[in-house]
């Protein structure tokens, strides 16, 4: 699970924002998967989500000045059905490099990437843990828009997907343009960071070139491991998908999970 991020977009001041005094605390230091949602860290939702999946083992990838605070996290909050360790990802180097951090802890075993301030639908995580290959959990983009708390000029800027006729990515577009949207049309296909890899793909994120942005990214990875003739599933998911990336989405994620009580 990616929670690597410097929270740049969290820690912005968002005046329209309905915070409480802990969770204004918690934007200030650009915390997501820490932050308050009714009571309990949006982690414990995001851990109870992929517990439900099926998943037992997870392997956070932190950075290393983040380590007392989620030491302290699973100090307070226990977790009961999923076993957590930390792993660091030394520098902020992209998504993909986060992937080779985690190597060493992930061994020969297929394994899922996830972020850790998005809750996605149980069902297409257990979909993707079915897999017996490499495999991402692609979105419709309008149905996302309305069901899930994500606006659409912030869904425009995720990966859009082509897939073949036999259900596998063919392309992976990072921040589309207005061109590639357009061509994309009604039935836009988007990938919201939910992945199934193996041993094999970690290697091709230590080859992926650094990016524009001065980061090893993981659609890029993918891009180049397609290429090589790595056959990419896409699962078809459908639900809501939660985003907590800034100080806005904090009410109304906490209004969708009122009353729910977290099993991590």
């Amino acid at each position: 699970m990616l929670a690597r991020g410097r929270g740049q977009r969290m820690s912005q001041a968002a005046s329209d924002a309905d915070l409480t005094p802990a969770q204004q605390a918690a934007a200030r230091a650009g915390w997501k998967a820490l932050m308050p949602i009714g009571g309990r860290p949006f982690l414990d939702f995001v851990l109870s989500s992929l517990a439900d999946a099926g998943c037992r083992d997870v392997g956070l990838v932190i950075g290393p000045d983040q380590r007392g605070p989620f030491l302290e996290y699973l100090r307070r909050h226990p977790t009961t059905r999923t076993h957590v360790e930390l792993l660091e990802q030394a520098e902020p180097l992209g998504t993909a490099d986060a992937v080779v951090s985690a190597a060493r802890w992930v061994g020969a075993a297929p394994f899922l990437v996830v972020n850790s301030d998005n809750l996605y639908p149980v069902d297409a995580l257990r979909d993707l843990i079915a897999l017996d290959g490499p495999g991402l959990a692609v979105f419709d983009r309008e149905e996302l828009v309305r069901s899930s708390n994500i606006p659409a000029e912030r869904v425009a800027a995720f990966a859009l997907v082509d897939v073949d006729r036999d259900g596998y990515l063919s392309r992976i577009i990072e921040k589309p343009g207005p061109e590639a949207l357009a061509a994309a049309g009604a039935g836009a296909l988007i990938s919201m960071n939910s992945w199934r890899f193996d041993r094999g793909m970690v290697d091709v994120c230590r080859e992926v070139p650094l990016s524009s942005r001065g980061e090893y990214e993981l659609p890029h990875a993918v891009a180049l491991a397609i290429a090589r003739g790595v056959r990419v599933k896409a699962i078809r998911a459908r639900g809501e998908v939660l985003d907590l990336s800034q100080q806005t989405d904090v009410a109304e994620v906490s209004r969708r999970l009122a009353g729910i009580d977290p099993r991590p």
